[in-house]
């Protein structure tokens, strides 16, 4: 601990003249602790939705911690955000206390009790899309809320109702629509119709505009009963009546049993290291933290710095790490409570050393050729991402999901939200692809109370015992890639928290054997070295919606909200 020695100083009037111009600099816009540089000392909030982070700071504000705030934005975000904030649905949380002490939360979803390995096949054995993506049959036993009691039993500060209210009070209330949601809105308007014939608050006879109001008045009912009863104001009584209810009237599988039985598991976190860097990350039922820890061992022998952003050797060597570990990922990854998950050996150096040992500079190599490493023995992209840190520097990363926008489409009749279509994220059946591309095996079959095997990647990085970067996003199949190269952005290329938010990505999944480019991400010269080499380019639209923090080396907090969408970094 570095010594701090009194000295007697006399204060004179330029004293008190210095003293107040560093006021004045530190209160920029009117917040203490911010700086002219437009970042924080006292604490940051980054979430998909401007009115969330500005939730999460005020219980910041109010003497709360990352925890405290974390479980705030969460419901505020189920009410604001309603495509992906949830509490229908489930997700992941990475801790970090101002100590160094890390944990891993699970509040993945789960198969009900009566799910059945071949419940999505038709008679000749084949795939019926639909039924794992719309409708009461796609959805997993929901774990948000008893993912965010638990956080809360364990580190909380505030009072749990506290937390809740403004939820309550949006809900109840109504929000202003940002343009995107009303567009989103209106052009779901005949799936949310035919989903719900008793009718949504999410439903508008005439279209929804950029400003109209949104109340939610069951969901406030659902809010309320949980603010009360905490995780059992949702998982029995009349929430959990409404919930099978809901599943009756449209041949789902969701018991009072399984709502009764649901528990969030709090697990060891995969960690590692890179140039120096320790990464705190999600172990499985998430295949991101392992693939993560896995893409950054694969590139950290190589120059990526002298190379540069985007270059034609950097895209190279990134994509052939990707195809590996996504081979890996179909493979091997898994519910550990179900599957041995071969979790130490996927991530030994050795291992990677060995898989990155078969790629040729000259050409691609073909994903027919690449397949899973032998170890013996043996999401559409609305999730939601958000990062948290509080005066102190505990730290809190977050991703949620329903899967897809707006999940299965099904608003629960009596209380209010959706749910979710994670039961596609299973492997329907080994070896087809699911709503991402995604292909899985037998680690990721069906099977009653099983979770569904994500690709949420919840990060936590530090150097020599100091907070670096709290990082993840949405984005289906993209999440790991997308929170990698953020990564690469700040300590390989020197970018600002924001501007490696901001830069343009790719990525590659192994199957289907193609590089997914977002807008301007390569230049024409590096594109045509790549497809000379026989990497098939293939544009797409926006990959991944990061949000994340970056701590100076002068003690500030650097938000990166996402452009893509209505993202909001908000810190005081």
């Amino acid at each position: 601990m570095q010594r701090i020695t009194k000295v007697k100083t006399k204060i004179t009037s330029f004293t008190y003249a210095v003293l107040a111009a560093s006021l004045l600099l530190s209160c920029v816009g009117g917040q203490l602790g911010k700086n002219n540089s437009g970042e924080f000392r006292n604490g940051m909030v980054v979430s998909a939705n401007e009115v969330a982070s500005e939730v999460g700071v005020e219980i910041l504000k109010k003497g709360g911690n990352a925890v405290d705030a974390a479980v705030a934005v969460q419901f505020a975000l189920a009410v604001v955000y309603p495509n992906a904030g949830n509490i229908g649905g489930g997700g992941f949380m990475v801790y970090r206390s101002a100590k160094g002490e890390i944990n891993s939360l699970d509040f993945r979803e789960k198969a009900g009790a009566n799910a059945g390995r071949d419940m999505y096949l038709d008679a000749a054995g084949n795939p019926i899309v639909d039924k794992s993506l719309h409708g009461q049959l796609a959805a997993g036993v929901p774990g948000s809320v008893a993912g965010m009691a638990e956080a809360h039993q364990k580190y909380g500060h505030l009072k749990w109702e506290d937390l809740i209210a403004p939820a309550i009070h949006l809900a109840q209330d109504g929000f202003k629509l940002s343009a995107r949601q009303a567009r989103e809105l209106n052009g779901l308007k005949g799936t949310f119709t035919k989903l719900n014939p008793l009718g949504t608050a999410l439903i508008k006879e005439a279209k929804w505009a950029e400003g109209d109001v949104l109340v939610q008045s069951e969901l406030a009912s659902t809010l309320k009963l949980i603010a009360s009863q905490g995780r059992n104001g949702f998982y029995q009584g009349a929430v959990a009546d409404s919930i099978v209810a809901e599943m009756q009237r449209g041949g789902g599988i969701i018991t009072k049993q399984d709502l009764a039985d649901y528990k969030a598991i709090w697990r060891k976190p995969v960690t590692g290291e890179y140039r120096g860097y320790k990464v705190v990350t999600m172990p499985p039922p998430s295949s991101g933290g392992i693939a993560l820890i896995q893409l950054l061992k694969s590139v950290e022998p190589y120059p990526l710095n002298k190379w540069g952003f985007n270059s034609d050797s950097t895209v190279q060597l990134i994509v052939e790490a990707e195809r590996r570990v996504y081979a890996d990922r179909a493979a091997h990854l898994g519910d550990p409570d179900f599957y041995p998950v071969p979790q130490t050996k996927l991530i030994e150096n050795e291992y990677i050393k060995q898989r990155m040992s078969t790629f040729n500079w000259q050409k691609a190599s073909t994903s027919a050729e690449i397949s899973a490493g032998e170890i013996a023995p043996k999401e559409h992209e609305e999730t939601t991402h958000f990062s948290i840190v509080d005066r102190d520097g505990n730290a809190v990363a977050i991703t949620t999901t329903l899967n897809g926008s707006y999940g299965a489409g099904v608003v629960v009749k009596g209380a209010g939200f959706l749910l979710n279509n994670e039961m596609d994220d299973f492997s329907v059946k080994p070896g087809a692809p699911n709503m991402y591309g995604l292909v899985g095996g037998e680690a990721n079959a069906i099977a009653p109370n099983k979770r569904m095997l994500s690709s949420m990647t919840p990060a936590i990085l530090s150097k020599d015992g100091e907070l670096f970067m709290v990082v993840g996003t949405p984005g289906g199949s993209t999440i790991i890639t997308s929170v990698f190269q953020t990564i690469l952005n700040v300590v390989d290329f020197n970018m600002s928290m924001q501007s490696a938010v901001n830069a343009k990505k790719f990525h590659h999944q192994w199957l289907p054997d193609q590089v997914e480019v977002e807008d301007k991400a390569l230049d024409s010269l590096t594109t045509e070295k790549l497809k000379a080499k026989g990497y098939k380019i293939v544009p797409r639209g926006a990959i991944g919606r990061v949000d994340a923090i970056l701590k100076t080396k002068w003690g500030y907090y650097q938000g990166g909200a996402d452009p893509r969408g209505d993202d909001k970094a908000v810190g005081w």
